[in-house]
């Protein structure tokens, strides 16, 4: 049997006796790593403010002490010895997500998007949270005290060339359009990191997520959860939806990594887990606001979201750059639903233009969720890219463009104008580019609205005929044992060493690291364990492609029935299932106005405004900015023009860009106008034209006939 196999039978039974050996130690030291897990548990529950940050920080802000108290605080990040801060450069916050896990992610590790941030020589500040909110806490008082921070950090650098760069991780992305639509003078560049913004976005058989509300009958078991929690909702409750995506990594891969790597993952492991299991909790009216405004109503990409002081929150107000990074490996947000929102509000990118937005986003092809804003990797590239060019990226005219990251290499032109081993280029794009990624059908929208619809009248029903007697039932007691008997918390308590069981395993552990013998990578058993482990994963993922096409199949039998939709108020007939939001006459009547006055003052300006002009409209048909031609400006600004700051650029490229949009052939006319008193420096301001818009290259024909005639306005022929 075993000779044609390649086996030799005689080693067959010392392989098994190394393979038993190797495998009981393994499992000791397996359950040793799962006591320190749980120890470490209950060591981070019992800290006032728990986090997983690896730098040292210093409270700025406790928002405890604001008129409105919140359990957030702003704190800076203390660079590391050998990082040094240039005061000049714009600071970046970043705000972590809130959705069941404690703080820190967004600089878990050194290399990280606060790593990334301090290396490119930038002040950090971090925004994070405690446990517990405070009484009466809502997202609109966490939203009005992040303004409050934002403030404070713009106090802190008066000499910084630029607001500050504001990332939100997840969540948190979402809080953050919520701020700087309502405070649009705030921020600087915002950069969303796997944040879900359009909520019902995404296509058939791939975007399973997105059904639960509807399966669950809308958000009035949010309401119940809350009310069982005396007013509070377990964010160990959101963790468990996070795990239940993916059944094959929850309840086996994860923890056989650990056990067939036992020697090395452990450190990982713990470190990972230690923010994982760090489990928060909300206020319920702040969960009850999150599912109805944002899983279930889906109201923030379409303005629909208005304050208690009657601030209607729509994104379109927003001036800073929007920078959108995700994933097609993100099951929890995939690129629908966070780029859904741009197709929501616009009806094309000459739209986008118009209302003066800039909008960057950049999909990675498989990247899962955490690894956004976590991964090494992404760090060092995605990240890296996004901090170095940060003032670039301001400086682009509106529209909407992808961030393409091209290796540089030898043969790269110009190569000293970068910075880092990518070159960074914005390429236009159209709304259909984004909707090629997949877009929510017609049809499937209509499904939505009547989940939305059901939600509410189930909600209805809930309180009026439910909640009375079910917070007559609740206790702050009754609450606290709640958590405390969450499934997902005794995962971790009931290894650690408050369980008798455990309180030799300590013991065991450090013998079996005495006597460690590995088996060897060839072992035929241990081949034999992998295959069985492979297998058992593909069986329960499986089943997990098994219950989602279920759902779905379930979702729509019952969302698309027609009958229901009719009794719903949403007919065939009838309007869209949710209309895009109208056009604010008096912003309609700005725009015009402010067209007006740039056709105005296309005569009026300088040399400055000659040039900038004259760049834009030798590259224009590109569409296509490369950070080489922004570093080549900014030397020449620095050099020749130290007095313009990096705002009056962004503000030079906006208008004279928006000029060439509007008329451009007056744009061009009236360029000797502007060099009048300096035509003696013709020839030096072509120079810097031309320096600026070869700095990716040679032009091509077309773009060096741009060129001629930009020289022949110059030299007035």
């Amino acid at each position: 049997m075993f000779e044609n196999s390649g086996y030799d039978p005689s080693s067959l039974g010392k392989q098994l006796c190394e393979y038993l050996r190797d495998s009981a130690q393994r499992t000791i030291l397996y359950w040793d790593a799962m006591r320190k897990r749980g120890n470490q548990y209950l060591e981070h529950q019992e800290k006032k403010a728990p986090h997983v940050l690896r730098f040292d920080h210093e409270l700025v802000i406790d928002g405890r002490t604001l008129s409105k108290p919140v359990n957030y605080g702003l704190v800076k990040i203390v660079p590391p010895e050998g990082v040094a801060i240039d005061e000049r450069k714009r600071p970046f916050v970043i705000i972590d997500p809130r959705a069941g896990h404690g703080p820190g992610i967004g600089g878990f590790k050194a290399d990280s998007e606060i790593g990334v941030a301090l290396q490119a020589g930038h002040p950090c500040y971090f925004v994070g949270f405690l446990p517990m909110p405070e009484p009466g806490q809502t997202i609109e008082d966490v939203m009005r005290a992040e303004a409050e921070f934002l403030e404070r950090v713009v106090e802190l650098h008066p000499k910084a060339d630029g607001k500050p760069v504001v990332i939100g991780n997840c969540q948190a992305g979402w809080a953050v359009m919520m701020l700087a639509a309502a405070y649009p003078d705030l921020c600087g560049p915002i950069i969303l990191a796997g944040a879900p913004i359009s909520y019902w976005d995404g296509v058939r058989g791939i975007n399973p997520m997105r059904y639960t509300g509807g399966l669950l009958g809308g958000s009035w078991l949010t309401a119940l959860t809350g009310d069982l929690g005396n007013g509070k909702f377990d964010g160990a409750w959101l963790v468990q939806n996070f795990e239940n995506l993916n059944p094959a990594n929850t309840l086996w891969s994860k923890q056989y990594n650990l056990y067939s790597k036992i020697d090395s993952e452990t450190p990982r492991y713990l470190g990972f887990e230690k923010w994982w299991g760090g489990h928060v909790v909300l206020n319920a009216e702040e969960m009850q606001f999150i599912v109805d405004n944002l899983f279930v109503g889906n109201k923030l990409s379409t303005a629909e979201i208005v304050t208690k002081d009657g601030t209607r929150l729509d994104i379109r107000n927003i001036r800073s750059p929007i920078i959108c990074f995700c994933s097609k490996g993100d099951n929890i947000t995939p690129p629908q639903q966070a780029l859904g929102w741009v197709p929501d509000l616009y009806d094309s990118a000459d739209d986008i233009r118009k209302t003066g937005q800039t909008i960057v986003y950049a999909v990675h092809e498989s990247v899962g969720h955490l690894g956004i804003f976590v991964g090494g990797g992404i760090a060092k590239k995605e990240h890296r890219e996004f901090a170095e060019n940060i003032d670039f990226i301001d400086c682009l005219p509106p529209g909407l463009y992808e961030a393409v990251l091209e290796k540089k290499s030898d043969d790269t032109e110009n190569i000293d104008l970068v910075s880092t081993d990518y070159i960074s280029r914005f390429e236009g794009r159209s709304l259909e580019d984004l909707k090629a990624l997949g877009r929510i059908a017609e049809e499937d929208e209509r499904c939505f609205a009547a989940v939305k619809r059901v939600s509410e009248i189930n909600l209805g029903l809930y309180r009026k005929l439910l909640r009375p007697a079910v917070r007559a039932m609740a206790t702050e007691e009754s609450a606290e044992w709640m958590r405390r008997t969450h499934p997902l918390r005794l995962g971790y308590k009931i290894f650690s060493d408050d369980n008798p069981a455990m309180e030799n395993m300590e013991d065991a552990a450090e013998k079996v690291r005495d006597q460690r013998k590995p088996v060897a990578p060839d072992n035929i058993f241990l081949s034999f364990q992998n295959f069985v482990s492979e297998g058992i994963a593909t069986g329960l993922d499986a089943c997990r492609q098994w219950s989602e096409t279920m759902s779905e199949q379930v979702f729509f039998g019952i969302y698309q029935n027609p009958l229901l939709q009719a009794m719903l108020g949403l007919q065939a007939s009838d309007a869209p299932a949710r209309p895009a939001p109208g056009k604010d006459p008096q912003h309609v009547a700005l725009v015009l106005r402010r067209i007006q006055e740039l056709r105005d003052g296309m005569d009026k300006g300088g040399p400055q405004e000659a040039v900038i002009r004259s760049i834009i409209y030798v590259r224009m048909p590109e569409n296509a900015p490369d950070e080489r031609g922004f570093a080549a400006l900014n030397r020449i600004r620095k050099e020749h023009a130290p007095d313009i700051t990096l705002a009056d650029l962004k503000l030079l490229i906006r208008e004279q860009g928006f000029m060439l949009l509007i008329d451009e052939q007056r744009a061009l006319e009236t360029i000797p106008a502007l060099l009048k008193g300096n035509e003696d420096n013709a020839f030096r301001l072509l120079e810097a034209i031309r320096a600026v818009v070869t700095a990716k290259g040679p032009l091509s024909v077309p773009l060096e006939e741009r060129m001629a005639r930009i020289e022949k306005y110059f030299l007035n022929e």
